[in-house]
């Protein structure tokens, strides 16, 4: 009895790691948060999904804390960037909130000089500069930005090595998978995947694409909401812009990476269907990268690693 009681607190230690997140991030303890500098130029639009994507959100400097941090990541790399922050008026223009939903008026940092001016009527995302001084931009400029996550006193790591409940660690291939059921086209899963941790999921055996027929299975059409195909969902090959030689995103040929079954009469290459796919059968199919389609993400369980706060 004493046994099974040490066994389960030790397995409550583990799932509940308290003051943690991952090990990309870097913790402030007088910001009490999770803060990383993206140093490659993204748009406002992506830079808010892949945020959103890592479980944090676009930081704004809503409190001088967080924009003394925000201010050191930027100066610790080069003081003469200017990111965008999570301010936006992308709904309505002029009518600025943060992504959390917190008003504009409610964040006191100065405007640049000559800021903000909202030039051509086009200028509908803020900026955060090295001195701390926010500006109007386009938010289709690409511009570096840091993604932030406020701390959670108790954070759930589940055995995917994630604060994201909806990875299962399959112990057929030992790695774990995703199904998103909100549909995007190739490139924005790819950068979903991506952001999360993992990546479209590859497979390579027959007993992988048992798992993924499964996973698929679990997703009824009735589970799936919006205008889109129901029985495919996009996974991890396209045609590196080579037609007819199918590879994995992670360059292999098909054959070489353990599994190329396509359906009967597949793949068709109609109308230019360059991306991969698989049908709920759990065979392939070539599709059209730039149509909406559920997704299947798969993710080694020991990465990203998930590091505790120092504070």
């Amino acid at each position: 009895m004493k046994s099974c009681l040490k066994y389960f607190v030790l397995l409550l230690y583990i799932n509940f790691i308290e003051g943690s997140f991952r090990c990309d991030y870097k913790y402030s303890s007088k910001a009490q948060a999770w803060f990383k500098f993206v140093v490659i130029p993204a748009n406002w639009f992506d830079a808010q999904l892949r945020c959103s994507q890592e479980d944090a959100v676009l930081a704004s400097p809503t409190t001088p804390d967080i924009l003394a941090e925000m201010r050191n990541v930027m100066n610790r790399s080069n003081p003469e960037y200017e990111i965008f922050t999570g301010i936006h008026a992308t709904v309505s223009q002029g009518d600025y909130y943060t992504i959390e939903g917190s008003p504009l008026s409610t964040i006191a940092v100065p405007w640049a000089e000559n800021e903000p001016d909202n030039m051509n009527n086009t200028e509908s995302c803020i900026t955060l500069n090295g001195n701390g001084e926010l500006a109007d931009r386009p938010c289709e400029v690409m511009r570096p930005y840091i993604c932030y996550r406020a701390e959670s006193s108790q954070v759930e790591v589940s055995e995917c090595g994630t604060v994201d409940p909806e990875y299962h660690l399959d112990k057929r291939t030992n790695k774990c998978y995703k199904f998103h059921t909100e549909p995007r086209n190739f490139s924005r899963a790819f950068l979903a995947c991506s952001a999360e941790g993992g990546h479209l999921a590859i497979i390579n055996s027959d007993v992988e694409a048992t798992v993924l027929r499964e996973l698929f299975a679990q997703y009824p059409v009735d589970k799936l909401l919006g205008n889109f195909r129901k029985d495919l969902a996009f996974i991890g090959f396209y045609d590196w812009g080579e037609k007819w030689v199918y590879r994995t995103i992670h360059g292999e040929k098909l054959m070489k990476a353990g599994y190329n079954k396509f359906s009967p009469g597949e793949p068709t290459d109609i109308d230019d269907e360059r991306c991969g796919g698989i049908f709920r059968s759990g065979l392939l199919i070539d599709l059209w990268c730039d149509r909406p389609a559920a997704f299947i993400c798969e993710k080694n369980p020991g990465y990203p690693a998930v590091c505790r706060a120092l504070l």
